[in-house]
């Protein structure tokens, strides 16, 4: 068995680790020329680092991101509305880790390179379409260094390859357009204090207008620092979807005066904002869930998959949860419990593609996030005590139920074994 993976971003790569624990060939097919340590920040909860540390990660893990402690919601006003433990202190078998996005990639694709080979990883290959023809699968990839088109076979195609994957276009070529929720990120990192104690992570606002904070550097809280990784996020009014370059620095400008009064004994946010080197304007959007993700030897993970807004910290963790049932299931053809490899592709997309289509609907309602929603909408002016206006009782409801449906309920989470 050999896989074809197209996409070398953290699901594509943790798949590649994860079928060479089970001893299944494979490589990797990365768009860009050379893979760097780009982006912002994410976070890894239980349930991803919980797939991870089989694979010899934690340490890694340790060594660079921020052990996340407690996550906070407060109002526009910085009036607290729910705070709860996160990682160990939740009593989590395994931390939450805040992390850069782009330190994780290259810690992934390190080890990739360093246990499957120099040549697991190929970059500047842009995946166009794929095919199959009985029991071979073939891709078809353009070369950024030359333009030529590269065909690679194996026995199965993954297109593991973004929000804008080629793969999953060619499933579905019309009907499938990204839904723009009118909501504009700004994301960014600075150095900076730390704020409260140097580990947590806290919302501020409603859903039309939201702050988003955490550390994300080990090396830089041991220096009595904090690179501080933000987001700022607004509706706007008749906002289009744009139409290309999602990713484009922008100025404070364009948003700072919104939050320019949202300073608070414990933090200053435009302090923060303003120490920001670059920031980065991302539209919120999502795909609606797919009726199928596989056809025949092809199929879908991650964002590919099942875009999603970044409401629950979730995307990077379905990925990797998509990556581990993926390889158990090919593991099970090559150990005769599963017949063939059509029929455990179709397993993994029993199991994976329900499960992520009721975290991309239940986040389109802010999932747990709906606090500060309806904290404004009962007390747009703020409140004594914020049992006065939403029980506890709720609260809690609310935080226990998305844990429940993205897989990482204290209660039923249990440490991974690793490969079956």
């Amino acid at each position: 068995m050999n896989i074809v993976i197209a996409g070398g971003g953290i699901g594509g790569l943790t798949l590649a680790l994860m079928l060479h624990a089970r001893g299944i060939p494979c490589r990797v097919y990365e768009s860009t020329q050379t893979l760097r340590p780009l982006g912002v920040g994410i976070n890894l909860l239980p349930h991803a680092v919980n797939e991870l540390e089989p694979l010899g990660l934690l340490d890694a893990l340790a060594a660079r991101g921020i052990q996340t402690s407690e996550l906070h919601y407060y109002n526009k006003l910085g009036q607290p509305i729910w705070r709860e433990p996160r990682g160990l202190n939740a009593g989590y078998p395994l931390p939450q880790f805040s992390i850069h996005r782009g330190e994780l990639q290259i810690l992934l694709a390190e080890t990739v390179r360093e246990r499957l080979g120099e040549d697991a990883i190929v970059t500047g290959m842009v995946l166009e379409s794929a095919e199959q023809d009985g029991a071979t699968a073939r891709a078809h990839f353009r070369s950024r260094h030359d333009g030529q088109l590269h065909t690679v076979t194996g026995d199965a195609v993954i297109g593991a390859d973004g929000i804008h994957s080629a793969l999953r276009k060619q499933f579905y070529p019309t009907g499938d357009e990204p839904r723009f929720s009118g909501r504009m990120l700004w994301r960014a990192v600075t150095e900076a204090d730390p704020y409260l104690d140097g580990r947590t992570m806290f919302m501020a606002g409603h859903q039309d207008q939201k702050f988003v904070c955490y550390p994300i550097s080990a090396p830089l809280h041991r220096q009595g620092r904090s690179l501080i990784n933000w987001i700022a996020e607004l509706a706007i009014p008749d906002a289009t979807l744009p139409a290309t370059d999602w990713n484009r620095s922008v100025d404070k400008s364009v948003f700072a005066d919104k939050f320019a009064d949202w300073r608070w004994d414990w933090i200053d946010i435009p302090s923060i904002i303003d120490g920001a080197q670059a920031i980065y304007e991302f539209p919120l959007v999502d795909r609606d869930p797919l009726p199928r993700w596989t056809k025949g030897r092809m199929t879908l993970l991650g964002d590919a998959a099942h875009p999603m807004y970044p409401i629950g910290s979730n995307g990077s963790a379905q990925a990797i949860l998509d990556a581990r049932c993926l390889a158990d299931c090919l593991a099970q053809v090559r150990q005769g419990a599963l017949r063939g490899l059509e029929t455990a592709l179709l397993e993994y997309e029993a199991e994976r593609l329900p499960r992520t289509a009721g975290i991309v609907l239940r986040n389109r309602l802010n999932g747990p996030e709906q606090v500060m929603q309806m904290a404004e909408d009962r007390a747009p002016d703020g409140f004594a005590h914020i049992n006065d206006i939403i029980p506890q009782e709720t609260l809690q409801a609310i935080s226990l139920r998305y844990k429940q449906l993205a897989g990482f309920d204290p209660a039923a989470l249990r440490r991974s074994t690793g490969a079956t």
